[in-house]
């Protein structure tokens, strides 16, 4: 296999299990009330079972895998500006139609199937991100580290407000004002108590007409409410993958050596820096205050760490195989992977669907997801035995150069 197509074969593999991933993740955000998604105790007891797998999730998964996927992004940005320019066609013009219409699928995403859509800052973050294009490794290293830790600083400013807030209702004569205020800021991050009458289970149990019209109500508060809490963080971790592209590191280019050396070396730290985080909420009795201020922590200096340890680990030990060719093919379909699941989620937990919303445990969960992952290995290489693209990645490709791109092929392999 050419050089070239190799490095291709391994962004697509490390893609691959970038979105298996974050399909784990997100079927709590499809299934659970907001606040369950970071506190395993919100809305109602969780077993020791829920638990583990709450901690598991916690420790290798939460936020590790979106950093991958988001610097995956920089550096495939980095490769189709870079072909552009070799075909002799302008790579910023080439750029801009991209997340343009990019932007626009995720805002259709966003109010037709789920408002927790990621593709809308992806394509901000992606305007942005071009303007580095031309700069060198440590230049963009170094913008990387301060996104991440001005993100950081952010949400830690939020959080000392939110332990005042505590502080000043716990005081002695504290007014009642202040009371309510914690009162429902405390609901807000993890109501301990499972009530069906709740505002999110009337709507989720509601129609589609009902869903809808709560999105459209929000219009763009909440993109706005994303890229206050995660639109710095995406674009260092973007800036990383561009960094990653242009030394070799995501290209596949380095010795084995060095990558079994990151590999051990970053999920080493990350993991142990995860342990320490973990065993922090678990001793303050999974107090919300707390584990906010855990996945804050956990950020900037672990969730970078523990992505470049995950993608040396790849290209380390999962390069051949039946495995690693299905993981290359959905990684190479990732776009339409991520909406196909939302439209599979939506499908299955909202009341226009099956209405399972808030009604499986944490371990019930795992379920829906494994099935996932078990289509998305089984079908996605079928697909691309017939056909060159995805649908969504023909659609996108179609659209960005504002003509239909051929789309069959003879059957060959992946």
């Amino acid at each position: 296999m050419p050089d070239s197509e190799h490095r291709l074969a391994g962004l697509d593999l490390i893609r691959g299990i970038a979105v298996l991933g974050i399909a784990l993740m997100n079927v709590a955000s499809f299934a659970l009330p907001p606040a369950a998604y970071d506190n395993p105790v919100a809305y109602g007891p969780a077993s020791p079972r829920d638990l583990a797998i709450w901690a598991i999730e916690f420790l290798l998964v939460d936020g590790k895998l979106r950093a991958l996927f988001s610097m995956l992004f920089g550096a495939s940005l980095l490769l189709v500006a870079d072909r552009a320019e070799a075909g002799g066609r302008d790579p910023g013009t080439v750029h801009v139609r991209r997340m343009l219409w990019l932007l626009v699928i995720g805002l259709l995403h966003a109010l037709l199937i789920w408002p927790g859509d990621i593709l809308v800052m992806y394509a901000l973050v992606g305007l942005a991100a071009f303007t580095f294009r031309d700069k060198p490794i440590t230049a963009l290293l170094v913008a990387a580290a301060m996104c991440l830790v001005a993100q950081m600083a952010a949400a830690a400013v939020a959080l000392v407000d939110l332990g005042a807030l505590r502080a000043a209702a716990a005081a002695p004569h504290a007014p009642a004002a202040a009371r309510a205020a914690w009162a429902a800021t405390l609901d807000a991050l993890g109501p301990r108590r499972a009530d069906a009458a709740t505002p999110a289970m009337r709507l989720h149990d509601a129609g589609y007409g009902a869903v809808l019209a709560d999105r459209l109500a929000q219009g763009w508060s909440t993109r706005v409410a994303q890229l206050e809490e995660a639109g710095l963080e995406t674009l260092g971790f973007v800036l990383i993958g561009m960094a990653g592209l242009r030394s070799g590191a995501l290209a596949a280019a380095w010795p084995r050596r060095r990558y079994a050396r990151i590999a051990i070396a970053c999920t080493a730290i990350g993991i142990a820096g995860e342990v320490a985080l973990l065993g922090w909420c678990f001793a303050s009795g999974l107090d919300p205050v707390t584990l906010s201020a855990a996945a804050i922590l956990g950020g900037a200096p672990l969730r970078p760490l523990l992505a470049l340890g995950y993608a040396a680990l790849a290209l380390l030990l999962a390069s051949q195989g039946a495995l690693a060719m299905r993981l290359r093919a959905v990684g190479r379909m990732a776009l339409s992977g991520y909406v196909g699941t939302s439209i599979l989620f939506s499908l299955l937990f909202d009341g226009y669907g099956l209405g399972l919303y808030g009604r499986l445990t944490r371990a019930e969960l795992l379920l829906p997801v494994a099935m996932l992952w078990l289509g998305l290995l089984l079908a996605c290489p079928l697909w691309l035995r017939h056909f060159r693209h995805g649908p969504l990645e023909w659609l996108w490709r179609s659209l960005a150069r504002g003509a239909a791109q051929p789309m069959r092929r003879k059957a060959i392999a992946i």
